[in-house]
C-alpha cells in the first residue's frame, strides 16, 4: 500500500485542527492547511497554505491538487452558512444549488453533499479520529467515578441526545437528577453549558454539590468521518462553572482533544468524563 502522503487540512474553528496538525506532525507527516475564512483560528491562519471562502469550491480544491493531497480532513467549529450572502467561484456555483438542495433535509444531508464534491474530485475523506488515533474508551477517563445517580443521568442524557440527534438537531444534553437541563441545537455545546449555568442552582447543582452530567453521542444518521461529536479541556472547565459532575459520552463515538490535559481538568475541578459502552445491537 502507497503512502497517504501529504494531508490536506481543511480547517475551521476550535481545537480540534490544531490537534490534527500536531499528530501529524509528530508522526512526521506532512500537511497543508486550508484555513476557512472567519473561522480557522490566527495561529493555523498563519500556516495556512491557503485561505479559501465556505463556497470557493474550485480555489480550495486546485489548492490540494497542486499540494499534493490525496487525502483530506475536514475538521473544526463552522457554522451554519447563510447561502445567500455566500460568494461563489466558478466551481462553487456549479455545486452550491444541491448543496442547498441537500442543507433542507438538514445538517447531515448538507455534509455528504459537501464530502462528495471532492470525493468526486479524487480525493479520500479521512476523519480527524483516525489521524488522531485518541477517541473516549469505555469507563472513567481520569480519577472521578460517577456515582449510580450520575449514571442514570448519564443514560438519560445519551438518550436524549440520540433522540435528538435523529431529527438532526444536535448532539449533547444535559440532565440532572432526572430532569432535562438542556438540548444542544445550533448554538453548539459550549454556548449550552453558559445557558444551563444561567439556571437556578437548584436544578444544576453548584461547587461542592455538584449533580448532573453533560453527554454527547453521535447522530444516528452521523457522517463520522467530519462530524464526531468533540469534547476538550474547555468543555469540562464550562461543566464545572454550570455546577454540572462530569461529562459523558458515547465510547468509541466522541474525540477527546488532548485526553491528558482533559483528565488532569476534570481531577483538579472534581469531575467525572465517563465513555459509556454502546449498547449491543
Amino acid at each position: 500500500m502507497s503512502e497517504p502522503g501529504r494531508l490536506g487540512l481543511v480547517s475551521g474553528g476550535g481545537d480540534l485542527p490544531g490537534a490534527v496538525l500536531r499528530a501529524c506532525e509528530a508522526a512526521g507527516r506532512p500537511v497543508f492547511i486550508v484555513a476557512l475564512k472567519g473561522f480557522t483560528e490566527p495561529d493555523l491562519r498563519a500556516d495556512a497554505g491557503v485561505e479559501v471562502g465556505l463556497a470557493e469550491f474550485g480555489k480550495c480544491i486546485a489548492a490540494l491538487q497542486k499540494a499534493g493531497c490525496r487525502q483530506v480532513c475536514f475538521c473544526g467549529n463552522v457554522s451554519r452558512p447563510d447561502f445567500a450572502s455566500l460568494v461563489p467561484d466558478l466551481k462553487g456555483m456549479s455545486v452550491l444549488p444541491g448543496l442547498i438542495a441537500a442543507g433542507r433535509q438538514g445538517d447531515d444531508a448538507l455534509l455528504r453533499a459537501m464530502l462528495k464534491v471532492f470525493e468526486d474530485a479524487g480525493f479520500e475523506v479521512v476523519g480527524p479520529d483516525a489521524l488522531l488515533g485518541r477517541v473516549l474508551e469505555p469507563g472513567a477517563l481520569g480519577g472521578v467515578i460517577p456515582d449510580k445517580a450520575q449514571l442514570e443521568d448519564v443514560t438519560k442524557a445519551l438518550d436524549v441526545a440520540r433522540a435528538t440527534g435523529a431529527l438532526d438537531i444536535g448532539q449533547g444534553a444535559v440532565v440532572a437528577e432526572g430532569l432535562v437541563l438542556a438540548v444542544e441545537a445550533q448554538e453548539g455545546t459550549d454556548a449550552m453549558l453558559r445557558r444551563v449555568a444561567g439556571l437556578p442552582q437548584a436544578l444544576r447543582g453548584q461547587a461542592g454539590a455538584r449533580k448532573g452530567a453533560l453527554a454527547k453521542a453521535p447522530k444516528p444518521i452521523q457522517e463520522r468521518r467530519v462530524d464526531l461529536p468533540v469534547i476538550g479541556v474547555r468543555t469540562v472547565e464550562l461543566a464545572a462553572e454550570a455546577g454540572l459532575a462530569g461529562v459523558a459520552g458515547e465510547a468509541g463515538g466522541l474525540i477527546v482533544v488532548d485526553a491528558d490535559a482533559v483528565r488532569a481538568a476534570a481531577d483538579r475541578l472534581g469531575l467525572f468524563v465517563w465513555g459509556e459502552a454502546p449498547s449491543p445491537g
